[in-house]
């Protein structure tokens, strides 16, 4: 996620990034310009069309077709960034579990540390093997703690399997009574929560925009923008090309922007910052152990 200071307002109108839309628009940009010269040439300079013609009348309807555009432009961009909204919710939740959960933690095993250090490990790693589960991506950044061996023995589902070997752990030692059954009751609780931040993802990622939906609004767009010099090139002239060519960029910048965040865990630059926050959750679980301990 690109981290900027909104009040450098000159800094952010002149910079371009990676997912910057003029990048990828340009090449379809400059055919909507040479298609509304050759529309303007038609009706202009080979047909001799005047304002009084039928064909400026076509205007009026393209006006009340862009008041349509207009509202599933709204919608799709509402709808795309809720879903970014609701990922990042759910990731807020994951730090607020892991906080109280390592919390709990140290207060009850604060006799047995070296039960409460490997509880503590299968905490730092959940995050950062939540990213690279949802993201399915084969690296991540180097940690502080070694989890090799943890990685190596989670086959199936990486969330689910360390959520597993968590719980098998703290009914061991509730077995030793170093957990009692109200205590347990409660932790299991707060595991439970960890996989209802994994499913709430999951559910984001695995379900998006219907491509009915999608592809009828790229269409509708580039049916409108085709048809706006056709309604107006008479009346304006040669200053139609240019003009065609911005709403084409606004509103295909629209669309872009709404499918790049409606899938938030991609690791994009307006993505979820899912390793950052990671990193963090590790950063807590260590100072509160070490806090504990000292």
């Amino acid at each position: 996620m690109r981290v900027y200071n909104t009040k450098h307002f000159l800094t952010i109108l002149v910079s371009l990034h990676k997912s910057d839309t003029l990048k990828i628009l340009f090449p379809s940009m400059i055919l909507m310009g040479l298609y509304s010269y050759g529309i303007q040439y038609l009706e202009i300079e080979y047909l001799h069309l005047t304002s009084k013609s039928k064909v400026s009348n076509v205007g009026m309807i393209h006006s009340l077709l862009g008041f349509v555009l207009s509202l599933l432009l709204v919608f799709r961009t509402n709808t795309a960034y809720d879903r970014w909204w609701e990922g990042r919710k759910l990731w807020g939740k994951l730090v607020n579990d892991t906080r109280n959960f390592a919390i709990k933690i140290n207060l009850l095993l604060n006799e047995d540390r070296e039960s409460a250090k490997e509880i503590a490990e299968y905490l730092q790693f959940f995050p950062h093997l939540l990213a690279q589960h949802l993201s399915k991506e084969s690296t991540r950044l180097a940690l502080d703690v070694d989890y090799s061996n943890i990685e190596k023995s989670l086959k199936n589902h990486g969330p689910s399997d360390l959520v597993l070997k968590l719980s098998e752990k703290l009914h061991h030692l509730k077995k030793e009574k170093k957990i009692s059954d109200t205590e347990m009751l409660y932790l299991d609780t707060q595991l439970s929560g960890f996989l209802d931040v994994c499913g709430g993802c999951e559910r984001i990622k695995n379900t998006p925009i219907p491509y009915s939906y999608s592809s009828f609004i790229k269409k509708f767009i580039i049916l409108y923008v085709l048809a706006l010099p056709i309604a107006y090139v008479i009346n304006l002239g040669l200053f139609m090309i240019p003009l065609t060519v911005f709403v084409y960029y606004v509103l295909m910048s629209l669309e872009l922007i709404a499918e790049e965040i409606e899938d938030p865990f991609n690791n994009d630059e307006n993505d979820i910052p899912m390793e950052k926050i990671a990193q963090n959750i590790e950063k807590n679980v260590h100072q509160i152990m070490h806090y504990a301990h000292s």
